[in-house]
């Protein structure tokens, strides 16, 4: 069996699980932006911010400030999760390859970007799927409404926060610093 088909059939197992109700962040699986499986228990201890992406978005700019956080907390255990997504206007028309090429260029972007995937819809990512369920938006909509939508992940892999695309990365930096300082 191909290591791409191998891929492919983890990533369908592990969307079935995250339909059945996986709960921790960091118990779940994502799509590699090199086609493969990315294991998030990597990321086990850390705080994360969870971001749906677009290169061709009037938010776009963020990833500067994303970068910034990332570089600014890294070595205390903080990590930006990026998620391309094409589900809002078009606007992450690339393949992985330009995708990165883009983030890399234009921002400098060093933090992880994963495969371009849907957020929304019948076949949203099971990541997403449970971030929307852990941190419903505006009035309990469980929707994402558009590019750069945040979640906040703490160290346990619990989601903690959401946050809407109009809400800048430096206006989330005090939450971060608030969950950096729980060990736990």
């Amino acid at each position: 069996m191909s290591l791409a088909l191998r891929g492919e059939l983890d990533y369908l197992l592990m969307r079935q699980q995250g339909k059945q109700g996986m709960t921790a962040i960091t118990e779940m699986s994502v799509k590699a932006a090199d086609g493969g499986v990315a294991d998030l228990s990597a990321y086990a201890g850390q705080v994360l911010l969870i971001v749906n992406t677009a290169s061709k978005c009037g938010f776009t700019p963020q990833y500067e400030g994303l970068e910034a956080l990332h570089r600014k907390y890294a070595d205390r255990g903080f990590e930006v999760l990026g998620f391309p997504c094409n589900q809002f206007g078009a606007q992450e028309p690339g393949d992985a390859a330009e995708i990165a090429s883009f983030c890399t260029l234009t921002y400098d972007v060093t933090f992880p970007v994963f495969a371009k995937i849907d957020v929304n819809g019948s076949n949203a990512d099971p990541l997403f799927e449970q971030l929307k369920k852990d941190a419903p938006g505006l009035l309990g909509s469980t929707s994402i409404k558009w590019n750069f939508t945040k979640f906040l992940v703490d160290r346990s892999g619990k989601t903690v926060a959401r946050y809407a695309p109009t809400t800048k990365p430096e206006d989330i930096e005090a939450d971060i610093e608030k969950l950096l300082q729980h060990q736990g």
